[in-house]
């Protein structure tokens, strides 16, 4: 009941945070101002997401069991509080929309992995190109560059043009190397997933066809019977068989 009540403020505090994260990447001659709000949005998000996930902990009616099953949503809450690894925000953020999508996308599969490709791809690309700015001699100097990157790193294509020289980016680099991978498996397993359905589907068609054929044989055959059955009794009856006379009606005709 929690999760369904937080699943908007949730969504709208992770847009949020994903707005206030791109802002001063992509705009880096943001005043300090400016920077200063959207330092404060990112919080207040991050806010709630520990809220949340101390609210469900409360909630839960095996704490321990809870704490074992959702690990790693404490340690994208906990860790990215380090200034070291504070890339790992974005991952939160991941979680949540997936937790949300699971929520509200159940069996539109490709629907999700459509929009989860493309938000991991964006979430890739500012991280990366946050990473590298900073780097001597970089490859990826825009975020034009970092959004050819993550492309052609999600899809396992890797035509080395663009390719990040940081720890922070390479860390990045192999999180997208196993994203695309796990993301082609998903693909594979709803398209086989698909054929499975419609073959069955197919097949549940032609059994029922054939029974109902079976069915109305069954019908046609217990007509049939009675029909025979009816047509040789009037045949009986016809000839004088199966008709008997009383034992006295029969002695007073012999006498």
């Amino acid at each position: 009941m929690w999760e369904k009540r937080m699943e908007w403020p949730l969504n709208l505090a992770a847009l949020l945070f994903l707005a206030a994260y791109a802002w001063p990447i992509l705009d880096p001659t943001l005043s300090a101002t400016a920077r200063l709000w959207l330092e404060i949005v990112t919080w207040g998000s991050w806010t709630l997401f520990a809220f949340d996930y101390v609210v469900r902990l409360y909630l839960a009616d095996d704490k321990r069991a809870f704490l074992k099953s959702h690990i790693l949503d404490l340690l994208i809450i906990v860790l990215p509080l380090i200034r070291q690894l504070r890339l790992l925000r974005l991952v939160a953020v991941l979680n949540i929309l997936n937790r949300s999508a699971a929520l509200s996308l159940r069996g539109r599969v490709v629907v999700y992995t459509v929009g989860s490709t493309a938000m991991i791809v964006f979430c890739a690309a500012l991280a990366v190109l946050e990473a590298e700015r900073a780097a001597e001699s970089p490859t990826i100097k825009d975020f034009p560059d970092a959004v050819w990157w993550a492309i052609t790193t999600v899809t396992t294509v890797g035509y080395g043009d663009r390719y990040p020289v940081t720890h922070s980016g390479r860390i990045i680099a192999v999180g997208l190397m196993m994203a695309g991978i796990a993301l082609l498996g998903v693909v594979t397993a709803t398209l086989a997933s698909w054929l499975i359905r419609r073959v069955a589907e197919a097949e549940e068609t032609a059994q029922a066809v054939t029974r109902e054929h079976l069915d109305e044989l069954g019908r046609q055959i217990a007509e049939l019977r009675e029909i025979i059955e009816h047509g040789r009794g009037q045949e009986l009856l016809g000839n004088g068989e199966g008709v008997h006379e009383p034992p006295g009606v029969r002695a007073e005709f012999r006498a």
